[in-house]
């Protein structure tokens, strides 16, 4: 019995707490709270997007650079080739 009474007073203040719970979360206050956190992960958002557009614009710059010098390498590499033979057919 006094088993029973146990649950019945944990299930009773459970249910207190759930109310007061749900009348707290659904006051003016905590709307306010609500609204300037979203605004705080909107504003969050918008900085880490500038982030990785300014990180994707550098990629990018970076990529065409290395395209740039292995274009040269690649025709320093060819010229020095045609010198080379060029000497060979001399001798």
């Amino acid at each position: 019995m006094d088993f029973d009474m146990k649950k019945l007073g944990l299930f009773a203040g459970g249910v207190l707490f759930g109310t007061a719970g749900i009348k707290l979360l659904s006051s003016k206050d905590a709307k306010k709270v609500y609204t300037n956190c979203t605004a705080a992960v909107l504003r969050a958002k918008d900085c880490v997007m500038n982030t990785v557009t300014t990180v994707q614009e550098n990629a990018e710059d970076i990529l065409a650079e290395a395209k740039e010098i292995n274009e040269e390498r690649a025709a320093c590499e060819a010229e020095c080739v045609q010198e080379d033979e060029a000497e060979e057919t001399e001798a």
